[in-house]
């Protein structure tokens, strides 16, 4: 079946961007809708390459959740695509975090891809969004206010020290900058996922609404389509009235119902996007099925803010960690894995004292997933998958700990049980180590006179 992405361009002024992954590098975008998407006339290429879905140890730790082979795949598809059609190419959040190391890594990639392919010259630029721990505690300590979000307190010093690594989220401003300093490349350090797009949409002249609108509903790529595609590439044309999104999977169609769905995903309320200098309110937004696989938009607004303020992520790491996984079957034992597991725990308290590391338990097949908000947790399955986690200073110390809370499973007695087998069963018998347990410490606000200051721009010469 072909796609109806050769319509014409709206009669008014059109930006066009093509977006093939919505997390780039989380998993290697789809080759065959991007090649649909290059051959749609776009003026752009652009990526959201960060999340907080990810968790707090990849910021902490400074490293990818993602493999640097998938990165590379990403970001050689993109280049070399926007490369042939001469358009820029936009990344932020590089890395998975938008650290400084993250930026290098990617700008490192694309000099290496320009080699191996002998790419004609192109200007690449970047931006850097980390945060010096010592910058934050100097403004805290002439009695500037970091404002906590989400119900968080103020930020205070106990806590800042306790962060190993922030980064601040970068609104429009550096890729404005950057696209205006003629980058053809352009590798963001962590920024809002909205912003990678609306940049170039704003910098073109369009309205700052629909312009913030268009980077909310591309910034996931196909996660705006139907039926669900992971990965797919879906186009986006803005004009001074509207906005439209295209599903480039011929399988797919980004109707009302999917991308109306898209613009409330993730957020606390369905209506605001918060970004670097106002907000997106897409409650008045209109949903129209311009033709089969195209959804157009109208009747976003923004709201200016007061200040700027700019986001901070922070993470700190808590300790070392190893994991364990028990399985259980008897059904006296899934009555009383409560039970179970207060008896592994005393064990362990028994051997290690009272304080001084971790011991999680998570008991999937009850209420793995949504804890004490599980509504079914009182009917569990016929077979239940404990994960242990132990959590300590050292490695040699959180690997005993979960030795002791995952084999004291095995021992625990409880009443009725005339046996001497366990009545759980080991996925291995060893615990394995993993990352090292990090938490998140930062996600205030911190107010700035220029949207610019905490993001420095670069920009240099590659290609031969």
């Amino acid at each position: 079946m072909s796609i109806s992405i050769q319509h014409r361009r709206s009669a008014n002024q059109t930006l066009r961007i093509v977006c093939p992954n919505g997390h780039l590098g989380f998993a290697p975008l789809k080759t065959g809708s991007f090649r649909i998407g290059l051959g749609s006339d776009p003026d752009l290429i652009c990526a959201d390459s960060g999340s907080c879905d990810i968790g707090p140890g990849p910021l902490g730790g400074d490293i990818s959740s993602s493999p640097i082979a998938w990165q590379t795949h990403d970001l050689e598809q993109m280049l070399l695509g926007a490369r042939r059609l001469g358009v820029p190419m936009i990344i932020g959040s590089a890395g998975d975090t938008g650290t400084d190391s993250r930026v290098d890594l990617f700008v490192r990639i694309i000099q290496e891809l320009v080699c191996r392919h002998q790419l004609p010259k192109f200007r690449i630029g970047w931006f850097y969004s980390e945060q010096a721990q010592s910058a934050i505690a100097a403004r805290m300590q002439t009695g500037e206010t970091i404002a906590g979000l989400d119900g968080r307190p103020n930020l205070d010093a106990e806590t800042l020290s306790a962060t190993d690594r922030i980064v601040a989220v970068a609104g429009v401003h550096p890729f404005i900058a950057l696209l205006e300093a003629g980058a053809d490349v352009i590798i963001g350090g962590r920024s809002s996922d909205c912003a990678i797009f609306a940049a170039p949409a704003i910098r073109a002249g369009f309205p700052d609404a629909l312009a913030y609108y268009y980077g909310k509903i591309l910034e996931c790529a196909s996660f705006c389509a139907e039926p669900y595609a992971g990965k797919e590439s879906v186009l986006g044309e803005i004009t001074a009235e509207d906005v439209k999104v295209t599903a480039l999977l011929p399988a797919q169609r980004c109707t009302v119902a999917s991308v109306a769905g898209h613009a409330m995903y993730e957020r606390s309320n369905p209506f605001y996007e918060h970004v670097l200098g106002g907000t997106l309110d897409m409650s008045e937004c209109v949903y129209e099925q311009y033709d089969e696989r195209t959804c157009r938009v109208t009747g976003p607004r923004f709201l200016p803010a007061g200040e700027l303020r700019v986001k901070l992520e922070g993470a700190g790491k808590v300790g070392e960690r190893y994991i364990g996984m028990a399985g259980v079957r008897d059904p006296y034992t899934i009555a009383h894995i409560d039970q179970v597991i207060q008896w592994a725990r005393d064990q362990a308290r028994e051997q290690h004292g009272e304080g001084g590391y971790e011991l999680h338990y998570t008991v999937y097949g009850r209420d793995g997933v949504m804890g004490e908000l599980e509504p079914m947790r009182d009917r569990p399955g016929h077979e239940l998958c404990v994960m242990v986690q132990a959590i300590a200073p050292t490695k040699h110390l959180a690997e005993e700990v979960c030795m002791t809370g995952l084999r004291q499973m095995f021992y625990a007695r409880l009443p009725q049980v005339k046996g001497t087998a366990g009545g759980v069963a080991f996925a291995v018998d060893e615990v394995l180590p993993a990352s090292p347990a990090y938490r998140w410490t930062i996600n205030h606000t911190m107010q700035v006179d220029d949207p610019l200051a905490l993001f420095p721009t670069h920009v240099t010469d590659a290609g031969v």
